[in-house]
């Protein structure tokens, strides 16, 4: 007896396959690949310092809103980790460290997935979404969602706050999705500030779908302004408010080491031309056609990375998902314009299966690479090391120095910063790493640690192994943090 599939389930069985595809590119080697970086370590030492009970903020730094660590403490809290991992000192048990916050970032990428597949449903038809979430899924660019990042965090409630919005025109529940999009897009925004640039998008939506229109805008901002401001309040409590104010209208605007917008619109292009290119021809074609919708949530947004002038490359993941929304309205809208349905229909499977087998095909070239074993090698040697630290000072980058003092409890363990203000022991062991060598600008406290200290150990990664002039390879260049890395004492 055959059995014909209809529509609906046609579609229901593509996405759950696009989610697979989406679970392997985000989930495969999650600990090898990429890099360690110097922010995921210091968002998880934040995250540690909340789960020691010690309260959301640590000192008077106030560079980001603390929604980000208390997620990651809440989600750790649920599973027992670190404690459930029964750790070991060896090589793998400290790279199980890193893996479970891996996996969590990988779990909100698939998650990202489904709901850029629901906005783009609602808003353009099937077909629209199964081409934006293959394109999420599948670029080589997809790979910085991997990273334990504020801006992979505050992305599906971004997310879910966009789909609760289109959701509230033609819904029953309109006042429960208005307050959760408010809700959401709040939570975002405690998260890092820079998700404020969705807030036209969304009010718009609000403001225009709904009959009660001030009533409705009204409910949606309640939660959008109650939900950050935890943040200055928190400050007021602690008695940083000044720092706060310092730190948020001053040092986020004239902070400096970062890179202008052209710069990070080179390293996209770098990373995967395919979709940088798609991308820009999709939003002309949109702004021709006048879709507010697509403009309103990628104008603000690159206003915004441009007047702050102070970038980094995984800045773009806010606006990933809209840019694969728009190159998927684009693949789809050109081929409906083919007079003859069956050959349009052709033209889109041919056209995203051509940039899906690249995309794939160049992004596990790239997430089947190790560039995470040196860090992983040296972390566990000072683990293991009771010569060298043993009544030691122990400097090292926040990459590392978390695992060292909250979950293996060395004594006197900081971070390198440490030495640019008071001085250091007559026994110091000092992790010295890439990120060490890009900070030694800061003072000359850096410079005398390196040149007072010797190296015991060294230990270097597999970048050298691959070609990073050539594409995919040219990804590798912004994973050089395991690269090369020293253990020097004094």
């Amino acid at each position: 007896m055959s059995v014909k599939l209809s529509s609906r389930n046609y579609h229901i069985i593509l996405i759950i396959a696009v989610l697979a595809i989406s679970a392997f590119t985000h989930l495969w080697n999650a600990a090898g690949f990429p890099d360690i970086f110097f922010d995921e370590g210091a968002y998880m030492h934040r995250a540690m310092h909340v789960l020691k009970g010690l309260g959301p903020e640590e000192g008077a730094l106030y560079d980001h809103p603390f929604f980000g660590q208390i997620f990651l403490a809440g989600v750790f809290t649920a599973i027992g980790y670190p404690h459930s991992l029964n750790l070991s000192d060896s090589v793998d048990s400290v790279s199980t460290l890193y893996l479970v916050p891996r996996i969590l970032m990988g779990v909100l990428a698939v998650a990202d997935t489904f709901l850029i597949y629901k906005i783009a449903d609602k808003r353009y038809g099937k077909n629209v979404a199964l081409v934006s979430a293959v394109l999420f899924s599948v670029m080589p660019i997809s790979w910085i969602f991997r990273r334990i990042l504020l801006d992979s965090i505050l992305l599906p409630f971004l997310l879910l706050s966009v789909l609760a919005a289109l959701h509230s025109r033609d819904s029953k529940h309109s006042t429960f999705l208005v307050l959760l999009s408010g809700a959401c897009l709040g939570l975002a925004i405690f998260t890092k500030i820079p998700a404020f640039t969705v807030m036209p998008l969304v009010g718009s939506m609000v403001f225009f779908y709904n009959r009660k229109r001030l009533k409705m805008l009204s409910l949606w901002l309640v939660p959008l302004i109650l939900i950050p401001l935890a943040w200055p309040i928190q400050s007021i409590e602690s008695g940083h408010f000044s720092n706060w104010v310092h730190d948020v209208f001053i040092y986020q605007t004239h902070r400096t080491g970062g890179s202008d917008l052209y710069t990070i619109s080179k390293t996209f292009i770098q990373l995967d031309p395919v979709l940088f290119f798609l991308a820009a021809a999709a939003l002309v074609f949109v702004a021709i056609r006048k879709d507010y919708f697509i403009v309103s949530w990628f104008v603000p947004f690159m206003i915004f990375l441009y007047l702050i002038n102070y970038n980094q490359y995984f800045y773009w993941i806010p606006i990933i998902p809209v840019m694969c929304i728009a190159a998927g309205v684009f693949i789809v809208k050109l081929a409906q314009k083919i007079p003859r349905k069956q050959i349009a229909t052709v033209c889109i499977i041919v056209s995203i299966s051509v940039v899906g087998i690249f995309g794939i095909v160049n992004l596990v070239q790239l997430i089947d690479t190790d560039m995470t074993s040196a860090q992983y090698t040296a972390i566990s040697y000072v683990v293991n090391d009771t010569k060298y630290t043993n009544n030691a000072l122990v400097l090292a980058g926040p990459t590392y120095s978390w695992i060292l003092d909250d979950v293996f409890h060395k004594k006197n363990t900081r971070v390198y910063y440490y030495a640019l203000s008071d001085p250091l022991y007559p026994k110091t062991v000092f992790v010295s790493d890439p990120h060490f060598h890009f900070d030694l600008n800061l003072g000359k406290g850096l410079v005398d640690l390196y040149n007072s200290t010797h190296p015991v150990s060294t230990f270097d990664g597999s970048l050298s192994r691959y070609d990073t002039s050539h594409y995919p390879y040219q990804n590798l260049y912004y994973t050089t943090e395991g690269n090369h890395l020293e253990i020097r004492v004094r």
